[in-house]
């Protein structure tokens, strides 16, 4: 960043992006050509007049100096944080060197910048030393919500249990003939008893049914995960606490993350996002330098707009983390920041395809309803494997099959592109369905490349 006198890459400022068609936009946008009186701060601000469709130009600014990641204004009038303009002026900014000049900066974007760094400062120093909250307002209200929300779920979980059993007891070839209409009726039951984890366990198992050849097998291996994890909770009381965190988690139940702040020097190594017809949600994937851990963060936006933050792979955090409960689960929160993200050549040290299954093995015994394990691999080369493809090590008779998520992506072929053959690093998602790659780095010097 400025601030620190590194730049960001094209890849990383794209990667703030809300959607495909404001990337898009924004690319046409990053040359000088439609902008004016673009200029840059030694602390962290930029702003720059962009030619629009009316008679008056945009007016732009970006703050970068902000530690919880950048933030944006635009006069134009688009919904979307970042605007293709706020884009258009970072790629600019990352392109060759001057083509956005230390300035004064102008009243108009000083105005801004002042205004919202005043409001950060205040909102932090209203903020007590012990959080922003030490618990509820009427912790007995608190408890009796909790109890009547356990009654409900326990109810949910009992009917699901019926109906399960009516499943087997009826033969799994019904089930494709019964459509998708019961297990939506069935989902939306979980719902009402406010478990919407189990509800989208039930939609899951609702479109395995003709899927292909073994489907009758993958329905009934979900049968036994849904069974499992209404069995940890109708038993939740005999569970050791960490497994029963993570079956109320599983089950969907509101959790905060009330493990020790661990300050470290994170490497983003992922950020990506899943849509449904209701909310977006974002997972980024941190690396503790020193204290050697992969960590999750997972933010919600309603749909059709990007959740916060948007940090992009390729930088640094120096910032606290607090774990969410529950064993053997990644997810956690970020805390206070102590300086802006940085960009870093620093890479997280990585295994063999053999020892990422036994650590997604291993990971299985905390929590029997993990889809996958955050795994870097080293030294592993693309290779077609009939109609699929497979990250196959380079020192030793192992591969790992990609998923058929990963094999649908354009990141499939940056990979392969970026091997040529030769060996890479890459970091990524491992478990039953395959490894998903979501960045790699060349084996020499070279710049990580994002995959998703």
């Amino acid at each position: 960043m400025t601030v620190q006198g590194v730049r960001w890459t094209a890849d990383q400022v794209l990667a703030l992006a809300p959607d495909t068609a404001s990337r898009r936009a924004g690319s046409r946008l990053g040359a000088a050509g439609p902008w004016s009186g673009a200029g840059s701060s030694g602390e962290g601000a930029l702003w720059g007049l962009c030619k629009g469709s009316g008679s008056k130009p945009y007016r732009t600014v970006v703050d970068l100096a902000d530690v919880s990641g950048p933030a944006y204004k635009c006069s134009c009038p688009s919904r979307k944080f970042p605007c293709k303009h706020a884009l258009g002026l970072l790629l600019l900014w990352a392109g060759e060197e001057g083509a956005v000049p230390r300035a004064e900066v102008p009243e108009w974007a000083g105005q801004w910048i002042e205004g919202r760094r005043g409001r950060t400062e205040r909102k932090k120093a209203t903020v007590s030393p012990s959080g922003p909250s030490s618990g509820p307002a009427d912790p007995e209200a608190a408890r009796r919500r909790a109890e009547r929300r356990a009654e409900r779920v326990t109810a949910g979980a009992s009917e699901l249990e019926q109906r399960l059993a009516d499943l087997l007891r009826g033969g799994l070839a019904a089930a494709e003939q019964s459509g998708y209409g019961l297990w939506e009726e069935t989902a939306a039951r979980m719902v009402d008893a406010q478990a919407q984890g189990l509800a989208a366990r039930v939609r899951e198992l609702g479109a395995v049914p003709g899927t292909g050849p073994g489907w009758p097998s993958r329905l009934l291996e979900e049968c036994a995960l849904l069974h499992l994890l209404d069995q940890g909770w109708l038993r939740r009381e005999r569970l050791p606490e960490g497994l029963a965190a993570t079956v109320r988690s599983r089950i969907g139940l509101p959790a905060s993350a009330d493990g020790p702040p661990v300050r470290d020097r994170w490497l983003v190594l992922a950020q990506y996002d899943t849509a449904d017809a209701r909310l977006t949600t974002r997972r980024i994937w941190l690396y503790g330098t020193q204290a050697r851990r992969t960590s999750l963060l997972l933010s919600y936006g309603a749909a059709g707009r990007a959740p916060e933050p948007a940090l992009p792979v390729g930088l640094a955090l120096d910032a606290e983390l607090s774990a969410y409960p529950g064993a053997g689960q990644a997810r956690a929160a970020l805390g206070e920041q102590f300086a802006p993200p940085a960009s870093t050549a620093e890479r997280p040290p990585g295994t063999t395809a053999t020892l990422a299954t036994a650590r997604y093995g291993d990971a299985l015994r905390d929590d029997p309803w993990l889809d996958s394990v955050p795994v870097t691999l080293d030294r592993v080369i693309p290779v077609p494997d009939g109609d699929s493809w497979q990250l196959a090590d380079a020192d030793e008779d192992a591969a790992l099959p990609l998923t058929p998520a990963a094999r649908s992506r354009p990141g499939l072929w940056r990979l392969v592109a970026l091997s040529g053959g030769a060996p890479v690093k890459v970091f990524g998602e491992c478990g039953h369905r395959g490894f998903t790659p979501l960045a790699a780095w060349p084996e020499g010097p070279g710049e990580v490349v994002p995959l998703c």
